[in-house]
């Protein structure tokens, strides 16, 4: 613990070296706003990592990852209005993880994972209570595949969808998803067609189909009544 905490540490100082007067031009000059596109890399390279690479490869671009969190929480601490370095987004996250899991840090009992995913939207709801919609909190700049799972997800929690509805498409495992998707895509692209638009379109459609239904479901709505019309018609095959 001790020799990895001083690594930890060594890097840090490395990190405010850089960024210091004398330091490099480069990172100096650096913000927030620019760091993004490469923390969009580097994470890119890290699932890159876990999916197909060596252990090698995955220390590397844990690394990677790593620095871009030192290098904006150095940004941070020098940047009036915002004040607060890696130790501080180390204690907010230990709380955060803490408040989270009152079956391990308190008194609640729950034995299975199965338990622990049904009573997180409870933890995270007394976490932020200003969050008014399954929607809150998912963001929006993910890749068009990685929201739709997000959005769907959401719209089984509050009931729009069935989670074992069942598609008329036959398919048991990620190897034959695959060939499918990519197949989607090809034809889009020979008709000239922008899968990535055209699945956030969609999926434009499906939030509004939710903040519908949320609108029916709360108390005293005079669209109470109206809450089984919201089907997610959405989630259909086209009709020709």
């Amino acid at each position: 613990m001790t020799e990895a905490a001083s690594s930890l540490d060594t890097l840090i100082a490395t990190v405010a070296r850089l960024r210091a007067p004398g330091g490099c031009a480069w990172d100096a000059d650096q913000s927030h706003e620019s760091l993004v596109q490469y923390l969009v890399e580097e994470s890119h390279e890290l699932v890159e990592a876990i999916e197909s690479g060596s252990r090698d490869d995955l220390l590397e671009e844990l690394g990677d990852v790593l620095y871009q969190v030192l290098f904006h929480s150095d940004l941070a601490a020098n940047t009036a209005g915002e004040d607060f370095d890696i130790q501080d987004v180390a204690a907010h996250m230990n709380a955060k993880m803490i408040g989270r899991h009152p079956h391990v840090f308190g008194d609640l009992k729950l034995d299975t994972a199965a338990d622990v995913s049904a009573a997180w939207d409870g933890f995270k709801a007394e976490e932020k209570p200003e969050r008014t919609s399954v929607l809150d909190g998912i963001p929006l700049g993910m890749p068009a595949l990685a929201l739709a799972d997000k959005v769907l997800g959401r719209a089984e929690k509050i009931g729009l969808i069935e989670p074992d509805g069942g598609f008329p498409l036959a398919m048991d495992s990620e190897d034959e998803l695959g060939p499918l998707l990519l197949a989607i895509v090809a034809t889009a692209r020979t008709k000239g067609l922008d899968a990535e638009r055209a699945l956030r379109t969609a999926l434009r459609d499906l939030q509004g189909e939710i903040r519908g239904a949320e609108a029916a479901m709360t108390p005293n709505s005079e669209r109470a009544a109206d809450v089984d019309a919201f089907d997610a018609g959405i989630i259909a095959l086209p009709r020709g």
